[in-house]
């Protein structure tokens, strides 16, 4: 989910994690893991799917550990330091091999690679496990284009596109650089910036319910600035903020839809709608 940093409980405390440093990439594993997260599991389970096409088409081995659940983002950045290790340490259990770690969600990547390291800065013995999988944790178009190096071929026909990152995926993961230079393989595919492209959606996970009004201000420009871009469509990496923008734009009346940029590229470049 895109989560904000202000949004916490009373006396808690959240500092961002640096830009994100030049990262050494792996060459191109024969095997990885996918974290599929809760938003995609629940809601967009069609884009989890199309993420592990992307990647068996690379000719790599995609694991799924069934015992997956939430980051545990939600918790940490409210201010529920506690319960957020909770989940975050079920997680740590599943993914014992040294193979990379692919997110379809730049924001759970981002907490993953980045605040696991704070909520077990006072556990050596777990710190260490963390440090080895924020190490080789990647956000789905980060690794398609760095570590596979893909080259796309567009199938589709001539199409207009705007672009949506979330907040921290954007900060931490630079997950719109990674977007957009693999939308820029596109022949057919005309990505339009657009008014608020840097802004949060409002979402901000438990910040939506919090703030609702501010929250829905925030989503009613976004929606708007997407129509006026001219394009026929919005994709994201991101399912916190898809489902927002969706659910606006629904309740908005309009028909103009946000689609995972997993399905999307996988669409693109000759898979079944």
């Amino acid at each position: 989910m895109s989560e904000l940093f202000y949004n916490a409980a009373p006396n808690a405390t959240r500092v961002a994690p640096p830009l994100p440093k030049p990262r050494q990439y792996p060459a191109k594993p024969t095997d990885a893991y996918l974290f599929g997260t809760c938003v995609v599991d629940l809601f967009f389970p069609e884009a989890g799917l199309d993420a592990i096409r992307l990647l068996e088409r690379e000719g790599i081995r995609v694991h799924f550990p069934q015992g997956q659940s939430c980051c545990g983002q939600p918790a940490y950045t409210s201010g529920y330091t506690d319960e957020a290790r909770t989940v975050a340490r079920a997680q740590l259990a599943l993914f014992p091999e040294d193979w990379p770690l692919v997110v379809p969600s730049g924001s759970c990547a981002g907490m993953i690679r980045h605040h696991y390291l704070d909520l077990f800065k006072d556990e050596p013995a777990t710190l260490r496990q963390v440090e080895s999988l924020a190490e080789r944790t990647f956000e789905l178009t980060e690794f398609l284009l760095h570590v596979c190096k893909v080259e796309l071929k567009d199938q589709g026909p001539p199409t207009q596109i705007a672009l949506h990152t979330s907040c921290s995926a954007r900060r931490e993961m630079n997950t719109h650089l990674h977007a957009r230079e693999l939308l820029a393989q596109l022949d057919q595919v005309e990505r339009l910036d657009h008014d608020h492209e840097s802004e949060c959606c409002g979402f901000g996970g438990t910040f939506s319910v919090r703030m609702p009004d501010i929250s829905g201000a925030m989503v009613a420009d976004k929606t708007r600035a997407l129509r006026e871009s001219g394009a026929t469509q919005m994709v994201t990496a991101d399912g916190g903020c898809l489902l927002n923008i969706n659910g606006a734009l629904d309740k908005q009346g309009h028909a103009f839809r946000g689609q995972h940029l997993a399905s999307f590229l996988w669409q693109r470049t000759g898979g079944s709608q």
